[in-house]
């Protein structure tokens, strides 16, 4: 099953997944046999094997992936609405192509699995900037082990509930539904809100959220992020990168493949 599901053609996308043909077994495999999940893996218990070695107390291990949990979800929050939607990136020629690989190519395309996942390159300093930091201030090296362990396993939840916003299968659970459909809102309504993956809490503090697509107006911008024609003649190098000016809307592109 894994063998077939991994050379399947009619679920790929030239060397990608398209999760928008897929189902939930696919899934797994997919992401079970990919490598930067396997990357995660790997650092994470090598993380947590710090932890160990250097353990003399539970209680500023516990509290160090405490706060990383809580902290988590507000570093990602501001990653995502001011520096992935913020137009700055693509203006400058040196990140430009930062900007296509880590959001760009992932809302003119939501359902392809290789541009959902953010490059390693990028997410694993970033995790590590994020929680070393808070786990040694706390713990210590087990602290800082504890810490980046944490951040690794939740990005590896976050990643997955993310193939699950864009893939080809209903939840059963009504919980996961309501999360699929603020995510489906934010990359087919508007954009400019529902930020959140697995928790829209910080969308609630910050008023960026919106339950329905009755709670804020339909944007033109969905799927080029604003990097539209115009843009492109001013900033031409993501245009450049990928060959064809920016979409309007993803090939294909419907609510109903990602239905909840």
């Amino acid at each position: 099953m894994i063998t077939n599901t991994l050379k399947n053609s009619s679920i790929r996308t030239g060397r990608s997944f398209d999760l928008g043909k897929m189902n939930l077994s696919q899934l797994w495999i997919a992401y079970l046999t990919y490598p930067t999940i396997l990357l995660y893996f790997v650092l994470a218990i090598a993380s947590y094997a710090v932890m160990v070695y250097a353990y003399t107390s539970f209680v500023p291990v516990a509290i160090s992936i405490a706060a990383v949990v809580l902290v988590y979800p507000l570093v990602w929050y501001g990653i995502h609405r001011f520096i992935l939607h913020g137009r700055f990136l693509y203006r400058m020629k040196w990140s430009a192509t930062l900007w296509k690989r880590i959001h760009f190519d992932h809302h003119q395309d939501p359902h392809l699995l290789d541009v959902l996942f953010g490059s390693p390159l990028n997410t694993i300093p970033t995790i590590a900037i994020v929680t070393i930091p808070i786990g040694y201030a706390i713990g210590g090296l087990a602290g800082s082990g504890a810490a980046f362990g944490a951040g690794l396993t939740i990005t590896c939840i976050y990643e997955f509930f993310h193939c699950i916003q864009h893939l080809n299968y209903k939840p059963r659970m009504r919980w996961i539904q309501l999360m699929k459909q603020r995510h489906v809102l934010h990359h087919f309504h508007n954009e400019n809100g529902n930020y959140g993956i697995t928790s829209f809490v910080a969308d609630r503090i910050f008023h960026s959220y919106y339950p329905d697509a009755r709670g804020c107006p339909r944007s033109a911008t969905v799927f080029n992020l604003g990097y539209d024609l115009e843009e492109a003649r001013r900033y031409p190098w993501v245009m450049e990168e990928t060959g064809s000016p920016p979409r309007d809307r993803p090939d294909g592109a419907n609510t109903t493949r990602n239905a909840a």
